[in-house]
């Protein structure tokens, strides 16, 4: 957690950042030379899956199919920390706003729109006036968030109410299930092309369908790939 200005910016620590920098590409070479040795062993079977590649790898000159093989694990490594760097999600809290940002997606809200500001569940989310999820940040494969206890001390500095017992409205979820009676015109519709988003892995999809529901004023969250959803509006006790 840093400062600027007035600003707290909270992102991963770096210890952690540092551990996958330089973890990644070195599991990477290791992985590279094994595939090596691996093709070299191959190399002495009757018959192998790719075989045309297992002999290339095996007659690869030496020592430059040892370097290549490190080379190309220690790359692939790369690929892997540029992805989890792309994935860390950044909280900027100022006097007046709060801003998430994760790759090329950023959320901003006025002090003034929030009632409060939670971590649950691998989620972070704000809390309009009326409860509903004004913007959440979410773990997810590939993205990461800052450890509670860092967002915590970042939103107390700056006086926003932090609820540390998590989600307020934890009881008032229900489960969603096709055609459930209780959700306003169109939330089924909306949910079931949810459900089936979620089934695909399509991340962008997931999350424009919980924007156009939380238009409809129903806030939905995910556990074990299903889905939980309640009514903005419904009695809490933050």
């Amino acid at each position: 957690m840093t400062g600027a200005g007035t600003a707290i910016v909270v992102r991963q620590k770096a210890s952690h950042r540092i551990l996958v920098a330089i973890g990644f590409p070195a599991l990477g070479a290791a992985a590279g030379l094994l595939l090596k040795a691996l093709a070299d062993w191959a190399a002495s079977w009757p018959w192998v899956p790719w075989e045309g590649l297992v002999e290339l790898i095996h007659k690869a000159p030496e020592p430059t199919a040892t370097v290549v093989s490190l080379l190309v694990g220690a790359l692939a490594g790369g690929v892997i920390v540029f992805l989890a760097e792309y994935g860390y999600t950044t909280v900027t809290i100022e006097e007046d706003r709060i801003t998430t940002s994760r790759g090329d997606v950023r959320q901003s809200v006025p002090r003034t729109a929030v009632r409060a500001v939670f971590a649950d569940r691998g989620r972070l989310v704000i809390l309009g006036e009326r409860g509903e999820e004004l913007a959440v940040e979410h773990k997810s494969e590939g993205a990461d968030l800052p450890s509670v206890a860092q967002l915590a001390k970042g939103f107390r500095a700056h006086g926003y109410p932090w609820l540390a017992d998590g989600d307020p409205y934890r009881d008032a979820y229900r489960r969603w299930v096709e055609e459930m009676p209780g959700l306003p015109a169109g939330g089924n519709a909306l949910l079931k092309a949810r459900a089936e988003a979620l089934r695909k892995k399509e991340e962008k999809e997931v999350a424009e369908l919980r924007r156009e529901l939380t238009k409809l004023g129903v806030v939905v969250h995910d556990t074990g790939g299903r889905q939980w959803w309640r009514r903005v509006g419904q009695p809490d006790h933050p």
